[in-house]
C-alpha cells in the first residue's frame, strides 16, 4: 500500500467522529473480490475524491456505503452510527444523497417536479402518492424552497421545461438538484461530469465546491475525469483492483508511483 496512507488507513476525520466511516468493508460477485477490505473516512463538510482505473471498485463502494449493495464484511457509519443494515430510502433520510453515473430522471416531468417529489419524499408524509397522481397542489414554502434549490444550481430559468426538453448538461443538475432538495449532509456524486463538455464540466465542478463551501455539505466524488477531481477535492482516495493504494492530497496521489502504475501500468 503506498506510504501516502495514514497508518490508520482512515482519511483526516479532524477532532471527534467523522461523518461517514467506512471499515474494512469488502465485497464480492461469483468468487472475484470487487472491493476488498477498503476502509476510509470523510469529515463534516469535506470532500473527498474516490478514483481509479475501470474495474477499480468504486461504484460497487458507493452501492455499499448507500444501500444498494450489503457488504459480505465490514461497517459503514454516519454521525457514528451504523447503517450497514438500513434500506436505501432509511439513508437518505438520515442525510445520504446521491447522483448516478447514468442520468435518472422522469422524461415528462417539469424540473420543478423533479424537486417537489423529492421534497415530499423526504419528508415522507403521505403525500407523495398524491404527486403521482396529480392531486395535491403544492403548498408556498414547499415551491418557495424548490425556487432556492434550483437557484442555487443556477436552472431557475428551467423550472417549468420538461424534462424531456433539456440537454445532458441540463439533466445533470436537475439531478443534482433533485439530490440537494432531500437536504443531504453528504453528497455521493457518480461520475457527474460523464456525457458532458469541458464547458459544462467545469460549470458542474462549481456547482459543487460552491455547495461544500456555502453549505458545509460533504461530497464523496467518484469521477474519471481527473482534473474535475483536482478543481473540487480536498483529498483524493485511490482504489485499483477492490483495494485501496493511496490516500492524500490530489497532487501527493498524482505523483505516487503506485497511483501511475494503475492508471498507467508503469511505475515511475
Amino acid at each position: 500500500m503506498s506510504g501516502v496512507v495514514g497508518a490508520s488507513g482512515m482519511g483526516g476525520g479532524g477532532a471527534g467522529s467523522p461523518l461517514l466511516s467506512v471499515q474494512n468493508v469488502s465485497k464480492s460477485f461469483g468468487g472475484i473480490a470487487a472491493v476488498s477490505q477498503i476502509s476510509f473516512s470523510v469529515s463534516a463538510g469535506e470532500s473527498v475524491g474516490l478514483v481509479g482505473p475501470n474495474g477499480a471498485g468504486k461504484t460497487t463502494l458507493f452501492n455499499c456505503i448507500c444501500g444498494q449493495l450489503r457488504p459480505e464484511h465490514g461497517s459503514v457509519l454516519l454521525n457514528g452510527e451504523t447503517i450497514t443494515g438500513l434500506p436505501v430510502h432509511r439513508r437518505s433520510r438520515l442525510g445520504i444523497g446521491r447522483t448516478y453515473q447514468r442520468v435518472e430522471v422522469f422524461a415528462d416531468m417539469t424540473v420543478a417536479e423533479h424537486l417537489l417529489v423529492a421534497e415530499r419524499a423526504r419528508r415522507g408524509d403521505g403525500r407523495l402518492w398524491r404527486d403521482l397522481c396529480n392531486l395535491s397542489a403544492p403548498r408556498a414554502e414547499e415551491l418557495a424552497k424548490v425556487g432556492a434549490v434550483l437557484e442555487l444550481v443556477g436552472i431557475s430559468d428551467q423550472a417549468d421545461i420538461p424534462v424531456s426538453s433539456l440537454g445532458l448538461g441540463s439533466c445533470r443538475l436537475v439531478e443534482l438538484a433533485r439530490a440537494l432538495a432531500a437536504e443531504p449532509v453528504l453528497l455521493l456524486a457518480d461520475e457527474p461530469s460523464s456525457g458532458l463538455d469541458v464547458t459544462e464540466t467545469r460549470e458542474l465542478a462549481t456547482v459543487l465546491r460552491t455547495l461544500q463551501r456555502e453549505r458545509g455539505m460533504a461530497v464523496l466524488l467518484v469521477e474519471h475525469d481527473l482534473a474535475m477531481v483536482g478543481a473540487v477535492v480536498d483529498r483524493t482516495i485511490v482504489m485499483d483492483l477492490g483495494s485501496l493504494v493511496a490516500e492524500g492530497t490530489f497532487e501527493e496521489v498524482m505523483a505516487d508511483p503506485a497511483v501511475r502504475d494503475a492508471y498507467l501500468g508503469v511505475s515511475a
